[in-house]
């Protein structure tokens, strides 16, 4: 008959190889996607295929759309002229809309160059704070380098690591966290190209003062999607500026209170700006409530 104890020993290093092999891959194959998909600037537009849907001039894609809509809101407004000399109504005078029809034409025409240059500053801005950091600090400031430095002071070398110990705790959080990051950042990056997308219909809304509500929530979205990275990139920079000291177990929570931090960016950014969720677990969970309402 098996000693009970070393089942129990077989079991346990079981664990531990099969959390470690996890914790080993992720870290060599999906990190670096952090970097990518977080920290990003006008070259997601260049895209032949996003280009082509959003179109290259006012005869093609999405553009030929708006286009087409702006012409819709010059015809109701000519009903609603006639109909308010008719029914002797007060309605915005036609110089007055002519002269909104003819800018926030031109705008909505050139929302794609726009958009590339609002993503261009935006990138910059991030990229200067992680520049700064670096010159200070004299580590990079990016997921890849915060991986390597976890790494080495949360080691996981297979004879080292236990999944059932302080740091092996540390280390299944931190890797849980980090993964929830990439399918959050992953829902963000979609988020920001849909709403540039949108772009030419949002900037046309500000024709008429009744459809003028889209564009404020589209342009307070899309500012909190985008001043997310530049958050991220100081939390990033405090994370890396804490002495870290071995068997130091302060440093080791202020990293976990880092990347609990990263996670929950988004819904601080929501919380002073406003915007959309992605987070990805509260969104499933908001339509599993849905679909059981329903």
């Amino acid at each position: 008959m098996e000693d009970p104890t070393s089942l129990t020993n077989t079991i346990i290093q079981t664990i531990n190889s099969i959390f470690q092999t996890l914790f080993s891959s992720i870290d060599n194959s999906v990190y670096q996607i952090l970097d990518d998909i977080t920290f990003i600037d006008s070259r997601i537009l260049t895209d032949s295929i996003f280009e082509k849907l959003f179109g290259t001039n006012s005869s093609n894609g999405l553009l030929l759309v708006a286009n087409s809509l702006l012409f819709g809101f010059a015809l109701y407004y000519g009903i609603r002229l006639l109909y308010s000399y008719y029914m002797n109504l007060q309605i915005e005078r036609p110089y007055q809309f002519i002269f909104k029809l003819l800018i926030f034409g031109i705008v909505m025409n050139c929302s794609y160059l726009i958009c590339k240059q609002f993503l261009e500053l935006n990138g910059f801005i991030s990229d200067a704070i992680r520049n700064i950091g670096e010159k200070i600090l004299g580590n990079e400031i990016s997921f890849s380098e915060l991986t390597m430095q976890l790494n080495d002071y949360i080691s996981i070398n297979e004879e080292e690591f236990t999944i059932f110990s302080f740091d092996g705790m540390i280390k299944s959080f931190i890797s849980i966290g980090m993964f929830n990051l990439i399918f959050s950042y992953s829902l963000r990056f979609i988020l920001i190209k849909i709403f540039i997308l949108l772009a030419p219909f949002c900037i046309l809304s500000l024709i008429n003062s009744s459809t003028s509500w889209l564009f404020k929530t589209w342009f307070r979205t899309i500012l909190s999607l985008l001043l997310q990275q530049s958050f991220i990139s100081i939390i990033l920079l405090i994370i890396f500026s804490v002495p870290y000291q071995s068997g130091d177990i302060f440093s080791k929570l202020i990293y976990i209170g880092g990347i609990y931090a990263l996670i929950r960016a988004n819904s601080y950014m929501r919380t002073l700006i406003g915007g959309i969720s992605t987070d990805v677990s509260a969104n499933l969970q908001l339509g599993a409530n849905i679909l059981k309402n329903n």
